[in-house]
């Protein structure tokens, strides 16, 4: 059998419908407009996630027979006030301690230095001064690079006060007429697409409850495991608690590895702050008491199921996406790859097979994900 046939073969196994061609030029398109013209589609992307994550209070109050109008209108100021509170209260908090940090990073580098000596003394075999050395250097120049960071950052961010001037004006307008004109904007881009869309019907309906389910439980545990851990933090007297909630709570973005980095840091802070002692000991224990709650209490009361995806498929996709599209792709990638996933399923596969190219009753790809906490 030639090449030639083989890939012919394939070509009518998997693209003998017509259907299927288009949606696969469409999903190509819209991967092509992303990667190209994602940074100058920022605002409009932005909100477009923004009132993805607020349809559902609509929705939730006009099932309660309240106008539609209204119900927008009370979930858009209501958004409006969580992000004044956010630019006037949380974020010059985060910026103060960070500030903070950098300023009180040579003096726990020496603590650092000091630990370290310390170690080598009491266990000389173990710890040599050549290792004790390789220690130092790399302490040094990670705080090097962190200095650097920091200036780069200050600096950058004097030329980028008027984009986030244009963020806070242009998103919620557009935030607020994705809401109040929702049916019209979606029932417009659906006349765009031709009439026969069985295929880009069955994988949209599967899609929008999982990313619906997994984009707004994912962002409530951003903010259930962030305050938590700040209240924590701050109850024990550690310093930079705000600072350290929200890298814990961003970290549950990241399934698996999330939260061994976000520990790092407040084992450093606290370990330089309190020494090794008994309260070091117990900022730790309460840390894990919340990582312990979040995954095995808070996850499956947001995800009522779990995406049954290999936990190499799910890392492989934080990766891959991450590496894409940065911090939305992190947060995305576990419904991107449940996409992946759900295309494979409706797919059809040659003409006798085309009756049968439906999602699987009970498949796992529509569903909220409680794997990733």
């Amino acid at each position: 059998m030639s090449l030639r046939s083989v890939f012919r073969g394939w070509v009518d196994h998997y693209f003998s419908d017509e259907e299927a061609v288009l949606l696969l030029v469409l999903l190509v398109v819209g991967l092509a407009v992303v990667i190209w013209l994602g940074q100058m589609l920022a605002p409009f992307l932005t909100a477009l996630v923004v009132a993805f994550l607020l349809q559902g209070a609509v929705n939730a109050l006009t099932r309660r027979k309240v106008p539609h109008l209204v119900a927008v209108m009370t979930v858009f100021l209501a958004f409006v006030g969580v992000l004044l509170a956010l630019a006037l209260i949380l974020l010059p908090l985060i910026w103060n301690q960070l500030a903070s940090l950098i300023q009180e990073a040579p003096r726990m580098f020496a603590a650092g230095q000091q630990m370290l000596d310390d170690l080598q003394m009491s266990y000389p075999q173990l710890i040599t001064p050549d290792l004790v050395q390789d220690w130092i250097g790399v302490l040094s120049r990670e705080a090097t690079q962190l200095s650097q960071r920091a200036l780069t950052l200050s600096l950058a961010s004097l030329g980028n006060v008027l984009g986030l001037i244009i963020y806070l004006v242009l998103v919620p307008i557009l935030v607020l007429f994705m809401l109040k004109d929702r049916d019209r904007l979606v029932g417009f881009t659906v006349s765009l697409l031709p009439a026969k869309r069985d295929l880009m019907t069955r994988v949209w309906k599967e899609m929008d409850c999982q990313i619906a389910n997994y984009v707004r439980g994912k962002a409530t545990e951003i903010v259930i495991v962030g305050t938590v851990t700040f209240f924590t933090f701050a109850f024990f007297g550690l310093p930079y608690s705000a600072l350290l909630a929200v890298l814990v709570g961003f970290s549950v973005l990241v399934p698996y590895i999330g939260a061994a980095v976000a520990t790092l840091p407040v084992a450093a802070v606290a370990g330089f702050h309190f020494g090794l002692g008994d309260q070091f000991l117990y900022v730790i224990v309460a840390y894990g008491v919340i990582q312990a709650l979040d995954g095995n209490v808070l996850v499956p009361v947001l995800f009522s199921e779990a995406v049954n995806l290999h936990p190499v498929s799910i890392i492989l996709a934080v990766l891959f996406f991450g590496g894409v599209w940065g911090f939305w792709g992190v947060f995305f990638a576990i419904p991107l790859a449940t996409l992946l996933k759900a295309l494979v399923y409706a797919w059809p596969r040659g003409i006798k097979e085309r009756s049968m190219a439906r999602l699987p009753p009970h498949s796992d790809a529509g569903t909220g994900t409680g794997t990733d906490g």
